[in-house]
C-alpha cells in the first residue's frame, strides 16, 4: 500500500495570485483595457466570494466566470461594450495556464517528499479548470513529481462535497487510511476532509486555528514546507 498524499494546488504549491496578477494584466490590456492593483485586488476580492458560492451550489462555472469579467469591465477604462466575458474568461485561463509561478521551496518540497518518504505518491487534488490547472503544473515542473491530477472541471463536483473524494479514492483505489488532504482552505480543503472522513493537513494556518482545528476535524497544522515534511513523514510512519 501507498501514502497517498492529496495536495490542494493554489497556495499550497503554486502561487496563484502572482500567476492571476500577471495573466489578468496581459488579457486587459489586449483587449484595450486599463489594468491597475487597485483592478487586480477588486477582481480577486469578487473572484473569491465567487468560488465560496461555487462550493456551496449557490452559481455554476458559467455564472462565475462570467460575473467575475462582467465586475472587473466595470472597474475599467476603455471600452468593454463589445467584449463577451465568456471569451475573455478563456484567454485568462489560456495565459494564467502558462504562466505558473511556484510558492517559494515548492519544487524541492514534493521531490523530498517523493525520495524521503517510502511509497510515497502525490496527487493533486484542486478547484478549477482544467487547462488552468495543467498547464501551469507543467510550466513549472511540478509535473515530474505528480502521480496524478483530480480536477474540478474534469469530476464535475467541486470540494468540498464528498462526492468530488469519492471520486479521487476510487480511482486510487486505495483504503481512506492511506491518504491525507493538505491545503490552505478550510473551506474547500478542511471542510472537504471532514465530509469526505480523510486525515487533513492545514497548511498555513491563520487566524483562531484551535476553534478552526476543532470545527473542521483538523488533524495537522504546518505553517513551512519544512514543518509540512515532517508531519506528512511522521503521518506515513504510522499511517496503515
Amino acid at each position: 500500500m501507498h501514502h497517498n498524499f492529496l495536495f490542494d494546488l493554489d497556495q499550497t504549491l503554486l502561487d496563484f495570485h502572482a500567476s492571476e496578477y500577471k495573466a489578468l494584466g496581459i488579457v486587459l490590456r489586449a483587449n484595450g483595457l486599463s489594468f491597475s492593483d487597485e483592478i487586480y485586488r477588486a477582481f480577486k476580492a469578487y473572484n473569491k466570494s465567487l468560488w465560496l458560492e461555487l462550493e456551496k451550489g449557490n452559481i455554476s462555472r458559467k455564472e462565475l466566470f462570467t460575473k467575475r469579467f462582467v465586475d472587473v469591465f466595470s472597474r475599467c477604462e476603455g471600452d468593454a461594450s463589445g467584449l463577451d466575458p465568456l471569451k475573455v474568461n478563456d484567454e485568462f485561463i489560456r495565459t494564467m495556464s502558462v504562466n505558473g509561478v511556484l510558492m517559494d521551496g515548492a519544487l524541492d518540497f514534493v521531490k523530498k517528499v517523493k525520495e524521503g518518504i517510502p511509497c510515497a505518491r502525490i496527487y493533486i487534488a484542486s478547484n478549477g479548470a482544467t487547462l488552468n490547472a495543467k498547464g501551469r503544473i507543467a510550466s513549472t515542473g511540478l509535473d515530474k513529481y505528480i502521480d496524478g491530477l483530480f480536477i474540478s472541471e474534469e469530476l464535475g463536483v467541486t470540494k468540498p462535497e464528498a462526492a468530488f473524494f469519492d471520486i479521487c479514492l476510487k480511482q486510487i483505489g486505495e483504503p481512506k487510511s492511506s491518504c491525507i488532504m493538505i491545503g490552505d482552505s478550510l473551506s474547500s480543503d478542511m471542510l472537504g476532509a471532514k465530509n469526505a472522513s480523510l486525515d487533513s493537513v492545514w497548511f498555513r494556518p491563520s487566524g483562531d486555528i484551535d476553534k478552526a482545528m476543532k470545527e473542521y476535524s483538523i488533524d495537522y497544522c504546518a505553517a513551512s514546507f519544512d514543518e509540512l515534511y515532517s508531519v506528512l513523514k511522521n503521518w506515513a510512519g504510522t499511517s496503515g
